[in-house]
């Protein structure tokens, strides 16, 4: 059996693999949604980019599901006050993703204009609304949240949706936001051909200056934030007290990470160079390689969030000892060790799937074949 301390790091990772495995695979469906209504003018072109991802997003859904089931049951403190706390935000996000099944399976069922045209919005929305607000909520992770625990560990959440909209994690959400569109319009770009191509690149481009631009000024802005730091010593083997330590906010403290290991720094510049490779690989129109380095700023910008945080997983800034850490918000040591073999089992078979899945699709959508395949395709 793996002793406590190693499974809570692991299973630190595996949730940002898990997360980052969300932001590529189901970001880009979101990304090709966000750009639906810009890069197909009519109603065949926007039926080509549709079947790009039509195959296959319901599919990615499961990095979704399984990264809301790991902090379920690795992080329950977490799972239970995040999304007590983010309720309405959390509601937001599911009520954006209903328009995308019935907006996949319903837009090109009748042949009117304006019936094709909303769904058109309703797949606009559930791509474009959960990335901006998963990219509020962490910024407002970084800022602290409004929290606090009573004698029997019940989290009170003392804000308000309206407060979660303040400056700093709304220009999180546009890197959020920049990055998933960046990763949809390489994606396009690598699946269609002619007009469409040649505006999915544009965006994609567009996208990658703004994720850049974004994510360079909230690195700035966030040695200014004020950071958490644990002061007491702290017990990685203990069991789960969240209330049994000491923590002081200071600013410049969500910096401390990239000064004792400065190979950190490698994230934020992965987060810049992938966009920035992204950008002249589209250019050379060197699709399926810009794809993965637009992954590999995905990689980078969550990464990076993850260093800078480290080992604090959801701060309070009502009650800064009550903050949730790697240490002391997991599941017992039994939970984390059958998770761990599980996911060792599962997630090859996973990954396995999913790229034969992709190489059975592979392939340009053109006209032609939606034309061809009128009542099958999307």
């Amino acid at each position: 059996m793996i002793d406590y301390p190693t499974l809570k790091i692991i299973w630190w990772l595996l949730v940002g693999v898990l997360l980052i495995g969300f932001a590529i695979m189901d970001g880009h469906d979101m990304g090709v949604g966000t750009l639906l209504p810009f890069v197909g003018k009519s109603d065949l072109e926007r039926r080509v980019v549709i079947n790009t991802v039509g195959p296959h997003w319901d599919g990615n859904q499961v990095w979704f599901i399984t990264g809301g089931g790991a902090i379920f049951a690795a992080w329950p403190l977490v799972y239970a006050t995040a999304f007590s706390g983010f309720y309405w935000a959390m509601m937001a996000v599911l009520w954006a993703l209903f328009f995308r099944p019935v907006g996949f399976d319903y837009r090109s069922k009748i042949q009117n204009a304006t019936w094709r045209s909303t769904w058109d919005w309703g797949l606009f929305i559930g791509g474009s609304v959960p990335p901006l607000i998963f990219g509020v909520a962490f910024g407002n992770l970084l800022q602290g949240v409004p929290f606090q625990f009573d004698n029997y560990l019940v989290s009170t959440y003392s804000g308000t949706f309206w407060q979660l909209l303040n400056p700093f994690a709304l220009l999180a959400g546009v890197v959020s936001s920049a990055m998933i569109t960046l990763h949809g319009g390489t994606y396009l770009a690598h699946r269609t051909e002619g007009v469409i191509q040649a505006r999915a690149i544009k965006g994609a481009i567009g996208a990658a200056l703004v994720l850049v631009l974004a994510f360079v000024a909230a690195g700035v802005w966030l040695q200014w934030i004020p950071g958490f730091r644990i002061t007491s010593l702290v017990d990685p083997a203990a069991l789960p007290d969240p209330m049994n330590k000491t923590v002081v906010r200071e600013a410049g403290a969500w910096m401390s990470n990239y000064a004792r290991q400065p190979l950190l720094w490698l994230l934020p510049a992965l987060g810049v160079g992938g966009a920035l490779l992204a950008v002249g690989l589209l250019l050379l129109r060197r699709t399926l390689t810009a794809f993965v380095a637009s992954a590999l700023a995905i990689v980078g910008v969550i990464g990076t969030a993850g260093a800078s945080m480290f080992p604090f997983i959801m701060p309070s800034s009502t009650l800064p000892a009550a903050s949730l850490t790697v240490w002391d918000s997991v599941s017992t040591h039994l939970t984390l060790g059958i998770m761990f073999w599980a996911t060792v089992i599962l997630m090859p078979l996973i990954v396995v799937y999913t790229s034969w899945a992709y190489s059975v699709m592979r392939g340009k959508v053109t006209a032609a074949y939606i034309q061809e395949n009128d009542h099958a395709a999307y």
